[in-house]
C-alpha cells in the first residue's frame, strides 16, 4: 500500500491538476483572509473557512478526476489487478494519498491564525477546530470523487459528474425545503429512494436477491407506516434529506461549535464511498 501512496503522491506533485488544486485553495484563503480579517478587522479566522467551503465544489473534482479514470483510459488498471495486494488496499492507498495532498494547503493555511495572532487576539481553538472540520469535509467529498472516478474512463465526465453531485449536496437543505411535508409525499419519496439504493446495490454486486430484497422491504415498510401511522412520517423525508448535507454539517465549525458528530458523519460517508469504490473496481475486474 505504501507503494500506491507514493505513486499517487508523485503523480499529484508532478501533474498540473495537483498544483491547480493547491493554488486554487490558497488563492481563496488569501482573498478571504484579506477581506474578512485584515480589511474588516475581524479576529475570527474560522469565518474564512466558512466562506471557503464552496471551493470544494471545483477543487475536489480537479483532485480526484484522474484517480481511476486515467488508469482506465491508459489501460493501466489491469496492472492494479495483478498487484499482490487486495483491491481494498489499492483504493485505500489512493484515498490516503488524496488526504495527504489535501493536507498540504491546509497546513499552510494553518499558519494564518498564528500570523494574525501577532496583531490581535485570535481564538485559536475555534480556528483550528474549523480547520480540522475543513479537512474532514474535504476527505468525505474526496471519497465521493474517488468513487465517481472509478465509474468512467473519461476525466472530464468524472469531473462534471462529481461537480453536479457535490453541487446537489451543497444545496440539499434548500432542495429539502421544496419537498412536500405530507405523509404521502414522504412515503413516495422513501420508496423512490429505496429503488435507487436497490439499483446501486445491483450495479455493485449483481445480486438480484439482495438488491430486490432491499427495495421490497423498504417499500413495504414505507407503505405500512403510511397506512398505520401517517403522522410519524409527516415531514420526515425532507428532514432527513436536510441532515444529509455535508456542507451544512461543516458550517457549525465556523460558528464556533466543535461538532464531534459531524466529524464522525464525515468519516462514515468517506468509509461508505470507499466501500463503493472497492466494489466498483471489483466488478470491473470480473466483468
Amino acid at each position: 500500500m505504501k507503494a500506491i501512496i507514493k505513486r499517487e503522491l508523485h503523480s499529484l506533485l508532478t501533474g498540473v491538476s495537483g498544483y491547480i488544486f493547491c493554488g486554487f485553495i490558497l488563492l481563496f484563503a488569501g482573498i478571504y483572509m484579506t477581506v474578512i480579517n485584515l480589511k474588516s478587522g475581524s479576529a475570527n479566522f474560522e469565518y474564512v473557512l466558512g466562506n471557503m467551503a464552496f471551493i470544494f465544489l471545483v477543487a475536489i473534482p480537479i483532485l480526484t478526476m484522474r484517480s481511476f479514470s486515467e488508469e482506465r483510459r491508459q489501460k493501466t488498471d489491469t496492472l492494479l489487478y495483478s498487484l499482490p495486494v487486495s483491491m481494498t488496499k489499492i483504493v485505500l492507498g489512493k484515498y490516503i494519498a488524496i488526504l495527504i495532498f489535501l493536507a498540504l494547503p491546509i497546513v499552510i493555511i494553518g499558519l494564518y491564525p498564528l500570523i494574525l495572532s501577532f496583531f490581535g487576539k485570535v481564538y485559536l481553538p475555534a480556528s483550528y477546530g474549523a480547520l480540522l472540520g475543513f479537512w474532514f469535509l474535504g476527505g468525505a467529498l474526496g471519497a465521493i470523487g474517488l468513487f465517481i472516478s472509478s465509474l468512467t474512463e473519461n476525466q472530464a465526465v468524472s469531473a462534471v459528474v462529481c461537480l453536479i453531485v457535490l453541487l446537489v449536496n451543497y444545496f440539499l437543505s434548500s432542495i429539502a425545503s421544496y419537498v412536500s411535508s405530507s405523509a404521502q409525499a414522504s412515503s413516495v419519496a422513501f420508496i423512490v429512494s429505496f429503488v435507487i439504493i436497490g439499483a446501486l446495490l445491483y450495479f455493485m454486486t449483481k445480486n438480484p436477491v439482495l438488491s430486490g430484497g432491499v427495495v421490497i422491504a423498504g417499500a413495504a415498510a414505507a407503505i405500512i407506516i403510511n397506512v398505520i401511522s401517517p403522522a410519524s412520517i409527516e415531514g420526515l423525508f425532507p428532514k432527513i434529506l436536510g441532515k444529509l448535507s455535508l456542507f451544512d454539517r461543516f458550517f457549525v465549525f465556523p460558528n464556533g461549535e466543535f461538532s464531534l458528530s459531524s466529524l464522525i458523519y464525515f468519516a462514515v460517508v468517506a468509509a461508505v464511498f470507499i466501500f463503493f469504490t472497492v466494489q466498483s473496481m471489483e466488478k470491473r475486474r470480473w466483468s
